[in-house]
This record gives structure tokens, C-alpha cells and sequence, in this order.
């Protein structure tokens, strides 16, 4: 459940475009999400201002929309410099508070961040931003002296220094996680794409389709700690939960961990992301990534996404042959309009990523395309391994039905014929015990 709290603080939103219409659907979104009532909006159509972002006398009617409404604060929906942000703080009436909509994710991070190391995480993101605006706002006697003990400025540099040098000494268990999930031969599917793209959904219906058991999965190393049965929410929230949610699956027999990600968000900076989040970590290391895309979105907002999807993944080592890209909600569009995301999709694939599949979560289309897809992509060999019949040769047996997907156990005589399929590192681990039964019955 989400931890964001209603701040009760009466917000004004403001965005500029160089284009019409100026939306503003996503930083009400964003802002609700931080738990402010939004009273009242502003838009402009054209560049931005370098003195105050709006310019002028767009600032002025800001100013008279925020006394009007008895706003507390200010959300501009883009990146504000420092000067931008000290002088548009500046011209509002006073005790206004502005921020940007990367603060503004900060913010809702913060709320949400669950285990010690998020909440280091965000709070060196919130310093390492505030400090030029500190610097920026600070009068000139203050930063002749910045260097001082006690100085606000020195104190963040301080601060900055002591959580980076924590962060580094502490433990990271979403590693630890899938290296154990590794060595015991599950493989790993990480879902990625923007918020409100249908990740979640599509986590719940392989969960629900593919035999979910929880993330608990036979030891004591569950960061999670889900219960054995419960299932991701369906509707994809913003920034619902800072820690990725992992779920066991089956497909084809194949033991899978599949992972849902914190979606990506317009025109935020992704290192800034990566500072405090696990999303990307965990697309690096998957064997398959599964890119949601939102086929409903407009084409050219569908075009932009899909590449700047594509340019995170490849930031992260993440190989072409390695992306699945799924197009959902196909379910809101004509056949002409299927045709037509697929041919822009095409268009930003490379030629070694797979071809796309066009979806539809909610309703459940073309999933066995999209899991054949996954499967395909997934590291597998197949295996006969013989075994002595023996109390020990039951065992592995046993654990070859969980970890590998099994084609058939023979008994013949004194012997255990077992053939199946996996990951090869399960398999070669199948082998090995094997031959040492052998030398052991021998």
C-alpha cells in the first residue's frame, strides 16, 4: 500500500509547450500523488523563459492565481534552474514555496521509500539537487563562507559525502536476491516500461495464467515478505512502491521470477532515477525484459516513449535479442490504428530485437504469443540424466520438477531415467550429482 500522505497543502500547477494543447494531466497525477489538493492550473504556449521559466508577465498571473486561491505552493511541470527557481520564488507572494516536477518525484519517493537503503538513496537525491539551489539563494557573505563549519552549504556537502560513503558500506539485497534465485535455477523476467503502461496488469495475469506461488519459494531470503499468495494490484499506480515486486511463475514448466518495475515518467532524468531506485538494476540482469508499451497513447507520444524506453535499456547493457516489446491496450484501436503502432514500433526496433507483439492485458489477447515470446528468449537445454534407484536419486528427482520443466521419469530396474529441460547451470549441477550416485553405488 502506498505510504504518500494527504499534505492538506493547496497547490497551483503551472506548464509551458511549445505546442498545443499544454497537458496537464500527468502533473496533477504527480501532484495528487504527493498529497496536495490541486486548486487551480496555468498553462503557456512557447519556449521557455531563462530568467523565470514562464516569463514575466505569465509570472504575474501565477502570482494573482495563487493569492486568489490561498495556495501554499507552486508545481512547474519541467526543470527549473537554480536561478529560474530562485527568481520565480522570488516574484510569488511570500512564504510561496515552487517546485519542479523532478523535486516533486523526490518528494513522492521519499514517501514512499520502505527499507533503510531507500531512504538513503532519496535523501543524497534530494541534497545533491537542493545544493545549487542552496548555493543559488544563498546571499554573498553566506557563500564566502560556505566552506565554514555550520555553513547550510557546507553542512549538505557534508551530509552528501557521510550518505554516499553509508551507501557504499551497505549490503544490496535485490543483488544478494537474484544471485541466490540464480543458483537456484530460476530464471529471471523483469516487466519495464512507463507508468500507467500496464505492467502491473500484466504481472498479475502471467501470475494468475502461469500457476502463481507467491514469492516465497522454499528458503528464508524473501526481501519481499509477501505472503505465499498474494498477487500484484492491477491498476498501475504512480510511483506506488519504490521496491520492485517480484512474483513466481511456471511457463512450460520452467520456474520463473518475474519482476515489476517502477515505470519510467516523462521527461525525468534517468540517472537521477537510478540513484535511488532498483528499476534499472534489475532490467540489467534479467534474461528477458519485457518493454509495456502503451499502443492507445498517440503516436507520436507513443514513438517518444518507445524510444526513450529503449534508450534506458540499452544505457544499462541490456542486448536487443534480450527485449520482448509488448504493445498493450490494442483493445482501444481500430485495426488501422494497430497497424499503424506497429509500424512505428518497427521503425525504432533494431533489427535484432524481436518482432513486437500487440496485446491487450486487460482482456487477455495474444498473452501465449507473448509467453511463447519470453520462453523462447530464456537461456535452455535439454537433458537425460540416469540415475540409481535410490532414496537420494528420488530427491533430485524432486528437485528437478521444481527448478527445470520435466519431459519424463522412467523406472527401469535398478535405474531412474529422468529427462527435462532448463537452465544449463541447473542442468550441469543434475549431472554432476548424478555421476557422484554412480561412483557412490559403485
Amino acid at each position: 500500500m502506498s505510504r504518500t500522505r494527504s499534505t492538506g497543502r493547496r497547490t497551483v500547477v503551472a506548464n509551458r509547450s511549445t505546442t498545443t494543447p499544454v497537458e496537464t494531466d500527468e502533473i496533477r497525477a504527480l501532484t495528487r500523488a504527493a498529497g496536495d489538493e490541486v486548486v487551480a492550473e496555468l498553462t503557456q504556449t512557447g519556449p521557455a523563459d531563462s530568467g523565470t521559466y514562464l516569463g514575466r508577465g505569465k509570472v504575474d498571473e501565477l502570482a494573482e492565481t495563487v493569492a486568489g486561491h490561498d495556495a501554499q505552493r507552486v508545481v512547474v511541470d519541467g526543470k527549473l534552474t537554480p536561478s529560474q527557481h530562485h527568481t520565480l520564488e522570488s516574484l510569488l507572494p511570500d512564504e510561496t514555496v515552487v517546485v519542479d516536477r523532478y523535486r516533486l518525484v523526490l518528494e513522492i519517493f521519499q514517501a514512499q521509500a520502505g527499507t533503510r537503503r531507500a531512504q538513503l538513496q532519496v535523501e543524497l537525491a534530494q541534497l545533491r539537487y537542493d545544493l545549487p539551489r542552496i548555493i543559488e539563494s544563498a546571499d554573498e557573505g553566506a557563500l564566502n563562507k560556505q566552506t565554514e563549519k555550520g555553513s547550510p552549504v557546507y553542512d549538505v556537502r557534508d551530509r552528501i559525502d557521510r550518505l554516499e560513503g553509508k551507501l557504499d558500506s551497505l549490503p544490496n539485497p535485490a543483488k544478494q536476491f537474484r544471485d541466490r534465485r540464480r543458483e537456484k535455477g530460476f530464471d529471471l523476467v523483469t516487466i519495464a516500461g512507463y507508468t500507467n503502461a500496464g505492467k502491473s496488469t500484466l504481472l498479475h495475469r502471467l501470475a494468475d495464467d502461469l500457476s502463481l506461488e507467491g514469492a516465497q519459494i522454499g528458503d528464508d531470503s524473501n526481501p519481499e515478505g509477501s505472503s505465499k499468495n498474494a498477487t500484484a494490484a492491477v491498476e498501475d499506480r504512480l510511483f506506488k512502491t519504490l521496491e520492485t515486486t517480484t512474483r513466481r511463475a511456471t511457463i512450460d514448466g520452467r520456474p520463473v521470477l518475474a519482476t515489476d518495475t517502477v515505470g519510467f515518467v516523462d521527461d525525468l532524468p534517468h540517472d537521477l532515477v537510478e540513484s535511488f531506485s532498483s528499476t534499472l538494476s534489475e532490467a540489467a540482469t534479467a534474461d528477458v525484459v519485457v518493454l509495456v508499451a502503451d499502443a492507445s497513447d498517440p503516436p507520436a507520444r507513443f514513438r517518444r516513449r518507445l524510444e526513450a524506453s529503449l534508450d534506458v535499456l540499452a544505457a544499462q547493457d541490456v542486448g536487443d535479442e534480450r527485449i520482448v516489446p509488448a504493445l498493450n491496450k490494442t483493445d482501444r484501436l481500430s485495426r488501422s490504428e494497430r497497424t499503424r503502432r506497429l509500424e512505428v514500433a518497427s521503425d525504432s526496433l533494431s533489427p535484432s530485437t524481436p518482432e513486437p507483439i500487440p496485446v491487450s492485458v486487460l482482456e487477455g489477447t495474444n498473452l501465449e504469443t507473448l509467453r511463447t515470446a519470453i520462453l523462447d528468449r530464456l537461456p535452455e537445454e535439454s537433458a537425460t540424466v540416469r540415475l540409481p534407484n535410490c532414496d537420494e536419486a528420488m530427491a533430485l528427482v524432486s528437485r528437478a520438477y521444481d527448478r527445470t520443466s520435466v519431459e519424463t521419469v522412467d523406472y527401469e530396474g535398478g535405474e531412474v531415467r529422468l529427462e527435462c529441460r532448463g537452465r544449463p547451470s541447473v542442468l550441469e549441477r543434475f549431472r554432476r550429482r548424478a555421476e557422484k550416485l554412480e561412483r557412490e553405488r559403485a
